[in-house]
């Protein structure tokens, strides 16, 4: 038979691919999970048991929550990466990494055929189609859900009819959870005016208090929580179960897809948005004006082209090697203070603190300089427009 590899999460467009390509073309089928933080244990029993109702030759779950920070959630901390401003790559980050983890696993057990579940309206389709034919140009990719331009309900009638009664009524909201956020996807998220309702979001207030939490750093890792050291991973997941309390980290996030149209999406992610802000003021004291002017735009183009599933590109790893060499004396701690719905940064601690008093405070004194040096410092730096002004005989009168 002809060895296939499916990328399988259990839902209805894996399950339609899983028996589609099971009876009607043929394939020996091995479906494959990959969980970057978002299965528990429970659940990847779950969807191991669906994998087999539907006649797959194996199911592999492939832990990639690790890989996922080491070559993903690392540097979108180092460059305080927002898409827009706004969104921390949450899910788009993801895909990169189980796609490359796929087809590891096709190439192991020499399957000459690839397969995911993506329609033709989305970015997944193109972040995985490029992954797999950068990496595996050899292996043919299969998409029957973007190929037949399948609906819901002619997917569910043939798993009907084939014997698969599950529960496939579509959620409400649809929630994609995993290490760094949470994406949230419902009726009004196709809307550009409608507010995702409180019970849209997974974590709801619990916490109507406020609490005061330090963060550790060491060259741009979260390395320990209130002084009590752990991996950077179990960190981020401890900060989230913090701060999830106060239903920190809600926002929706309005941006360009890859194929061109306009799309918009809520998400929850409180322990990434407090990790890249607490960062980047640590940042602020430790590194110097123009080692942050151009992390802000190289880190700005290192998620534009993850988001545009362009991880491959040498440039990413040029820029990677940028970023490792700028945390060299990020170091240090930073107060948070959590309160219902927001948090707020209140201070840095490091022994590369910049705000060197023996130079002088702004706006108080001088010490490395005198008056003397100060005037005539402006005044040569003032000859550039001077010099402008006078050729082009400009007049303020």
């Amino acid at each position: 038979m002809k060895k296939l590899v499916l990328a399988y999460s259990g839902g209805l467009d894996t399950s339609y691919c899983a028996k589609y390509l099971t009876e009607e073309e043929g394939f020996e089928v091995h479906a494959v999970s990959v969980n970057t933080g978002g299965f528990t244990g429970e659940e990847i029993a779950e969807i191991e048991k669906k994998a087999k109702i539907l006649g797959v030759t194996s199911y592999t779950s492939i832990d990639a929550v690790q890989t996922f920070y080491d070559e993903v959630v690392k540097y979108l901390i180092y460059g305080n990466v927002l898409k827009n401003n706004t969104y921390p790559l949450s899910v788009s980050a993801e895909r990169i990494v189980q796609a490359i983890e796929i087809i590891k696993h096709a190439k192991k057990i020499g399957a000459k055929y690839i397969a995911h579940g993506s329609t033709g309206a989305g970015n997944d389709q193109v972040r995985f189609d490029m992954i797999f034919q950068i990496i595996a140009p050899e292996i043919e990719i299969i998409t029957p859900i973007r190929d037949k331009k399948l609906s819901r309900q002619e997917e569910i009638d043939y798993l009907k009819n084939k014997g698969i009664n599950q529960e496939w009524s579509k959620a409400k909201y649809s929630i994609n959870k995993g290490l760094w956020g949470t994406s949230v996807g419902g009726d009004e998220t196709l809307t550009s005016q409608l507010p995702l309702p409180n019970e849209a979001y997974p974590s709801q207030l619990t916490n109507m208090g406020s609490q005061k939490v330090k963060l550790t750093f060491k060259k741009g890792e979260l390395t320990a929580i209130d002084g009590k050291k752990g991996k950077p991973v179990e960190n981020i997941e401890k900060l989230n179960n913090i701060a999830s309390s106060y239903a920190i980290g809600r926002d929706i996030h309005v941006g360009d897809t890859i194929i061109g149209i306009k799309g918009r999406v809520g998400f929850e992610a409180a322990a990434p948005l407090i990790i890249i802000k607490a960062h980047h003021t640590l940042e602020k004291h430790v590194l110097t004006k123009w080692q942050q002017h151009h992390k802000e735009y190289l880190a700005n183009w290192y998620g534009m082209l993850l988001h545009e599933g362009q991880y491959l590109d040498e440039a990413m790893r040029n820029i990677e090697a940028f970023l490792i060499d700028s945390q060299k004396n990020v170091s240090g701690d930073v107060w948070v203070s959590l309160h219902p719905y927001r948090f707020v940064i209140d201070g840095i601690k490091s022994e590369h603190d910049l705000m060197s008093a023996k130079f002088g405070a702004y706006g108080e004194m001088n010490k490395g300089w005198t008056a003397e040096d100060a005037k005539g410092f402006i005044k040569i730096m003032s000859n550039s427009a001077k010099i402008h002004q006078a050729v082009n005989k400009k007049s303020y009168d």
